[in-house]
């Protein structure tokens, strides 16, 4: 899961993913917490920021790689 967590995780993975959660929230701010720990992989992200701002799907594919590049998830 990109966002949410599986349990047994360590206190760094935890961490990790709540930072990108919250930077994800200031990247897209339609999105809720809710939201983006059901996320599991690149594609449902991209679709759910399309749905919400209906940009061309590569330019939010565009967007969501950028912001994904350098993260560990």
């Amino acid at each position: 899961m990109m966002f949410g967590f599986r349990g047994g995780e360590s206190d760094e993975t935890v961490t990790r993913k709540t930072g990108y959660r919250i930077d994800a929230k200031r990247q897209w701010s339609c999105r809720t917490t809710l939201d983006l720990s059901e996320i599991k992989n690149e594609e449902q992200l991209i679709t759910l920021v399309k749905v919400r701002y209906n940009p061309p799907y590569e330019t939010v594919r565009t967007d969501v790689q950028g912001w994904m590049a350098g993260k560990q998830f």
